[in-house]
């Protein structure tokens, strides 16, 4: 038999912890500027001032080390969006396991980085949330395909995914209280780096070798058990005809989204896609400049008051957490569009 109930809830379970714990983390960063900057770190570029500004804190311009901070942040959301098409490219072309285990190699490094970089070595955050986005992005990627395995409800399940990425934000929150309450930030992000060992279990036993095809085919399985070693499982039987090359093979993945036989390219130059990148673009250059400006606005208008700009950098977080809480909406409403136009294959 195929994969029970049991263990696919237990992927779409796991699935949501993964996404609300690790992959978008790096936005989050307004409460981690704040721990960094108690710290000490970029605190060399502080310059004494005598007349009070807009950038003042303890009677020192502070404004090049913000602009240092924003800049890791400005780097690690790049890579965020930049490399999301080349890690697209080797989920499609390596299959599972392969995209995981770089995003795992990717996400212990950069939290590795942050655990063992000092004031001194502060130019350690630029590699590190780097590598923490990219790794962030890629294992959401991956996480995407859980959907398939419910059929009826692919669609709530993808935003409920896609939600709970923005919600892992408040992680960074979580440093920030503990932070105060006397925990090192060694110590927690040691423990984020030890968390790539249940990723791994997650990728070997929870996840699929290559993908999860849609509609799902009966008796599927997946994870270690499920296939053997040297044997073709279901999850490599092509289930249409073989199209022409460059042809719509998002169709396994993703289903539906284009008639069969659409090349991609053609899909690619289209007037609506073009139309939907430039409002996606304009849409997330603004939220990346709020969260990079956010801690320095706030010290701004708070005249450099700690408990102040701390106590706001909290509610802001703490808005962020209503990702996953509105998400699953926008599927709900896609998956009952779909189901009214006829029949969809069963997951379940």
């Amino acid at each position: 038999g195929g994969a029970g109930l049991a263990k696919r809830l237990g992927t779409l379970l796991s699935g949501l912890l993964e996404c609300g714990a690790f992959c978008g983390i790096i936005f989050g960063w307004a409460s981690l500027v704040f721990v960094l900057k108690d710290l000490g770190y970029f605190e060399g570029l502080c310059q004494p001032s005598a007349n009070p500004g807009p950038n003042l804190t303890l009677g020192s311009d502070c404004s090049g080390q913000d602009e240092q901070f924003s800049l890791v942040f400005t780097i690690g959301s790049f890579m965020n969006n930049f490399m999301t098409f080349p890690m697209g490219v080797v989920f499609d072309r390596f299959g599972t396991t392969a995209a995981r285990l770089i995003a795992i190699s990717l996400y212990a490094g950069g939290t590795l980085l942050v655990a063992f970089s000092t004031p001194e070595m502060a130019v350690l955050l630029f590699p590190a949330m780097s590598m923490l986005s990219v790794g962030g992005i890629l294992l959401i990627l991956t996480n995407m395909q859980v959907g398939n395995l419910f059929g009826n409800y692919r669609s709530i399940i993808i935003t409920l995914y896609n939600g709970a990425f923005d919600s892992s934000s408040a992680v960074f929150l979580i440093v920030k209280l503990l932070y105060e309450r006397g925990l090192s930030l060694r110590a927690m992000f040691l423990f984020l780096a030890a968390c790539s060992a249940w990723h791994l279990l997650r990728t070997l036993f929870l996840m699929p070798r290559t993908r999860i095809p849609y509609p799902l085919p009966p008796d599927y399985d997946y994870g270690y058990e499920g296939q053997r070693p040297g044997e073709a499982g279901p999850e490599e039987t092509p289930l249409e005809p073989p199209l022409a090359r460059g042809a719509g093979s998002g169709n396994l993945l993703w289903g539906g989204g284009d008639v069969p036989g659409t090349p991609f390219r053609a899909c690619a130059c289209s007037w609506l896609f073009a139309w939907h990148v430039a409002w996606l673009s304009v849409m997330q250059l603004r939220h990346y400049l709020f969260i990079g400006t956010l801690n320095p606005q706030l010290e701004h208008l708070a005249r450099g008051d700690h408990g102040l700009v701390s106590t706001y950098t909290n509610a802001f977080a703490f808005t962020q957490l209503c990702g996953v809480l509105c998400a699953p909406w926008n599927g709900l409403i896609l998956d009952r569009h779909k189901r009214g136009k006829g029949p969809r294959p069963e997951g379940n």
